[in-house]
């Protein structure tokens, strides 16, 4: 799904990521560990083009998305993002934070049908082989109501749907961070990547929010995940990244990395986590 080919990240003269090479299979489970200050979250960040490499390739399903004549908007909407601070709006409900992205995607698009259909008419007028036009069948409203429904279904997923006309501000930090992900998952991604989704969460919160990416994981949803709960990657991931001064110093199955890392720094790191 996603080849990440000599991947480097500068911030003038500090060199954050150094010569990453990665493959990314569909519905693979990648946990991402290392010390702080090794470049997992920028690295995450780069995969979407949150952050924009200083060199090298991320070919997504056939795309190099870090080419900056591509339209990263397009392909951003098949990757979700989970961040550690939530950033959901507080001035919407929890119900228009999980509609927001979807709704702008859908009458954006249905604008550019309309466009091009006009387009398509006046060349129609002077062609003998007629252009067929864009389906626009849908209303506003129609499709409003189909994401409106598809939000709503998904707060049931996690018990929450009671809270859909409430502001995220009268929320637990767990119940937040729930939202969060389910805001991703409305976009109806190919992957997601959560950046420590439970750091800022109290410690009687984590486990709800990793329950919810357990069932994630399960479903065959593929997963890019920044961690520091061990325990957490072992049992969920199918690989894990071991980062450390910008670069994946080994990649290996988790009883491989947990029983016998193979690189000297990932068994210093986990002598002191473990």
């Amino acid at each position: 799904m996603i080849d990440v080919i000599n991947l480097k990240k500068n911030y003038g003269s500090l060199e954050v990521l150094k010569d990453i090479n990665l493959t990314i299979e569909e519905g693979e489970k990648i946990a991402i560990v290392g010390p702080s200050g090794s470049g997992k979250s920028t690295f995450l960040r780069c995969l979407n083009c949150m952050e924009d490499p200083t060199a090298g390739s991320i070919i997504f399903e056939g795309v190099d998305i870090a080419d900056m004549k591509v339209d990263i908007n397009i392909h951003r909407r098949h990757m979700g993002m989970v961040f550690q601070q939530f950033n959901l709006f507080n001035n919407k409900t929890v119900l228009d934070n999980i509609m927001l992205a979807p709704l702008y995607v859908a009458n954006h698009d249905l604008r550019s049908k309309k466009i091009k259909n006009m387009l398509i008419r006046v060349k129609n007028v002077f062609r003998k082989d007629k252009e067929a036009l864009q389906d626009i069948s849908k209303s506003k409203m129609a499709i409003k109501k189909e994401i409106r429904d598809h939000a709503i279904n998904l707060l049931k997923t996690i018990g929450l749907e009671d809270k859909a006309q409430v502001y995220p501000s009268t929320l637990s930090g767990g119940q937040k961070q729930r939202i969060a992900i389910v805001r991703a998952l409305a976009m109806n991604p190919k992957v997601i990547l959560f950046d420590e989704p439970t750091s800022a969460l109290d410690p009687e919160m984590v486990g709800e929010v990793l329950e919810l990416i357990k069932k994630l994981a399960d479903s065959g949803m593929t997963l890019v995940i920044v961690t520091h709960e061990m325990g957490f990657a072992r049992e969920v991931a199918t690989k894990i990244l071991f980062m450390d001064e910008g670069q994946i110093k080994e990649q290996s199955p988790p009883d491989q990395f947990f029983t016998n890392p193979s690189h000297p720094r990932a068994k210093e790191f986990l002598s002191k986590v473990l």
